[in-house]
């Protein structure tokens, strides 16, 4: 009985240590992948690409995902549809 004990005993003790393990190798891995601006919203980051700011609300949007518009011979990005027209309606 007393052989039994110990084996569940430890058995518990190796899923706790597992456990510690998993979320710390997460945590590391999470705070080594995210290469985003601290003020640049959450989602930036799944686009992947540079981050340009939008001209008409303030959005950053990755160059990958943005609206994209030449402008007097500059390229602007814009978050959506909405904000490229509201910004050629000004």
């Amino acid at each position: 009985m007393r052989g039994l004990f110990r084996f569940i005993a430890l058995l518990v003790f190796i899923a706790v240590i597992r456990y510690v393990i998993v979320t710390v190798a997460r945590f590391f891995s999470q705070a080594m992948s995210s290469d985003a601006p601290p003020d640049s919203p959450a989602g930036a980051t799944a686009a992947r690409g540079e981050l340009k700011k939008d001209p008409v609300c303030g959005t950053f949007v990755s160059t990958g995902s943005s609206v994209k518009q030449m402008v007097n011979g500059e390229l602007m990005h814009f978050c959506s549809t909405t904000c490229r027209d509201k910004f050629h309606a000004a």
